[in-house]
C-alpha cells in the first residue's frame, strides 16, 4: 500500500508539472504583448531605440546593471550618464488600438544615485510621432511613473490624453525613494477602471470619470437657489462679554527721548532734528475678542444639486488607436537612473508574473548586494580614518622628539665649551 501511495503522489507531481508547463505555455497565447525589452543582446539595443535630435545636447544613455544588482545581466538597462541634462530616446513597435482591451503599462526604475530632482516616468506615442523631433513638446498618449524633485515632489505620475489635451489624476500617488530598483505598473480597462501598482502591490485605483477631470460634473448647484438668509454657518463667533481692557492701547512705537541730538548735527542741511522712534515694549496689537463656539450654528448649507445640462457621458475615454511608440523625455539633475523590463500587453495577469520573474527574483540579492558594499565602504573609512590619526600622531611625536634632542644637543656645546 505504501509503495502504491508514493506512486500514486509520483504521478499527480508529473501531472502537476505538465499543468504549469501547459500553462505556461498557452498563457502567451492568451496574451498580447505589444512591447517588451530586458536589454538582454548587449548593444544591439540601439538598433530598436532611436535618439531624438531635437537640440543637439541631449544627455546619452548606456548599458548597465549599475553599481549593485541581483543579475550582472538580467539587470542591466538603459542608464542616464549625464548631469543636468534632458534625455529623449525612444523605441517603435507594430501599432495597436486598445479598444476593447485592457492596457498594461509596466517597467522598472533604479535610482541608484538617490535622485534629488528628475523624472522616471515613460510616455506612450502614436504612430506620427517624428522620433528624431521627441521632446517636451511632443503630443502623448499617457505619461506614467515616478517623478522626484526636492522635498515636495515625490510622485506617480499617471497623465492620459483626452481630445488632444492632457488631464493628470486628482489622487497623489508616492513613488519609492530609497535607490532600489523598483516596479510601475499602471493598468487600464475597458469598462474605464485603472489601477497603479508599485512592486506589484496596488496604490491606486478607481474610474477614469472619478479621478480624472476628462468630463463635466454630473451634478451641479442649483443655481436658482440660494443659501437663506438667516442660514448661520459660522462656527465660531466673537464673545459678546470679551471686553478691551483698559490698558490695552498703547502705541506701536514710541519716541527713544534718551537719545541726544549729535553735536554735528546741522538743521540747514539735515533738518529739524527728532527722536528716532522705537518698538513700544507695552504695544499689544490689534485687540480682537476671543472666540467662542456659535451657538446657532446650523453646519454647511447643502447646496440643491440638479443633473448638469453639459454632462455627456463618454465610453470610450480609455481608447487610443496606433499606439507605437514608448518614450523616454526626461530631465535629471543628477544622473544615474536605470530603466529596464519594459513591457506593454493587454494580460493583468501575465505582466504580474513577468516583474515576479524580473524585478522580483533579483530585488533581495540587489539589496544584498548593495548592503555588503555599504558595509566594506564604511569599514575602508574607518580604516583610513585610523591610519591618518596614526599618522599624525606619529608626526606629533617625531616633531616633540626632534625638540628634545636639539635641546640636549644644546646643553652638551654649553658643557664642552
Amino acid at each position: 500500500v505504501a509503495s502504491g501511495g508514493r506512486s500514486e503522489s509520483a504521478l499527480a507531481l508529473v501531472a502537476l508539472r505538465l499543468a504549469l508547463l501547459l500553462g505556461a505555455a498557452l498563457g502567451p497565447a492568451r496574451s498580447t504583448v505589444y512591447f517588451q525589452e530586458q536589454f538582454l543582446d548587449g548593444d544591439n539595443w540601439q538598433k530598436r531605440w532611436m535618439y531624438s535630435e531635437y537640440k543637439p545636447d541631449l544627455g546619452k544613455f548606456k548599458l548597465t546593471a549599475g553599481k549593485f544588482y541581483g543579475d550582472p545581466e538580467r539587470d542591466k538597462g538603459l542608464q542616464t550618464s549625464e548631469n543636468s541634462k534632458f534625455y529623449a530616446i525612444s523605441s517603435r513597435f507594430k501599432p495597436f488600438s486598445n479598444k476593447g482591451k485592457t492596457l498594461v503599462i509596466q517597467y522598472t526604475v533604479k535610482h541608484e544615485q538617490k535622485i534629488d530632482c528628475g523624472g522616471g516616468y515613460v510616455k506612450i506615442f502614436p504612430s506620427n510621432l517624428d522620433q528624431k523631433n521627441l521632446s517636451g513638446n511632443s503630443r502623448y498618449y499617457i505619461m506614467f511613473g515616478p517623478d522626484i524633485c526636492g522635498s515636495e515632489t515625490k510622485k506617480v505620475h499617471v497623465i492620459l490624453n483626452y481630445k488632444n489635451k492632457p488631464h493628470p489624476i486628482k489622487k497623489p500617488i508616492r513613488c519609492k525613494v530609497d535607490g532600489y530598483t523598483h516596479l510601475y505598473t499602471l493598468i487600464i480597462r475597458p469598462d474605464q477602471t485603472y489601477e497603479v501598482k508599485v512592486d506589484n502591490q496596488m496604490v491606486a485605483s478607481g474610474n477614469l470619470e472619478d479621478d480624472f477631470d476628462f468630463l463635466p460634473p454630473k451634478k451641479i448647484n442649483d443655481p436658482t437657489v440660494r443659501k437663506p438668509t438667516d442660514w448661520d454657518d459660522r462656527i465660531q463667533i466673537d464673545d459678546p462679554n470679551d471686553t478691551k481692557p483698559e490698558d490695552w492701547d498703547e502705541p506701536e512705537y514710541i519716541m527713544d527721548t534718551s537719545t541726544e541730538k549729535p553735536e554735528d548735527w546741522d538743521d540747514a542741511v539735515n533738518g529739524e532734528w527728532h527722536y528716532p522712534m522705537v518698538k513700544n515694549p507695552l504695544y499689544k496689537g490689534e485687540w480682537k475678542p476671543r472666540q467662542i463656539d456659535n451657538p446657532n450654528y446650523r453646519g454647511v448649507w447643502p447646496h440643491p444639486q440638479i443633473d448638469n445640462p453639459d454632462y455627456l457621458p463618454d465610453f470610450s475615454i480609455y481608447i487610443y488607436e496606433n499606439i507605437s511608440v514608448i518614450g523616454l523625455d526626461i530631465w535629471q539633475v543628477r544622473a544615474g537612473t536605470i530603466f529596464d523590463n519594459f513591457l506593454i500587453t493587454d494580460d493583468e495577469v501575465y505582466a504580474e508574473d513577468f516583474g515576479d520573474e524580473t524585478w522580483g527574483e533579483t530585488k533581495g540579492p540587489e539589496e544584498e548586494m548593495n548592503i555588503k558594499q555599504t558595509e566594506e565602504e564604511q569599514e575602508r573609512e574607518r580604516v583610513m580614518e585610523e591610519k591618518y590619526f596614526e599618522e599624525q600622531f606619529k608626526k606629533k611625536l617625531e616633531r616633540r622628539n626632534s625638540g628634545k634632542d636639539r635641546t640636549v644637543g644644546k646643553t652638551t656645546e654649553k658643557e664642552e665649551f
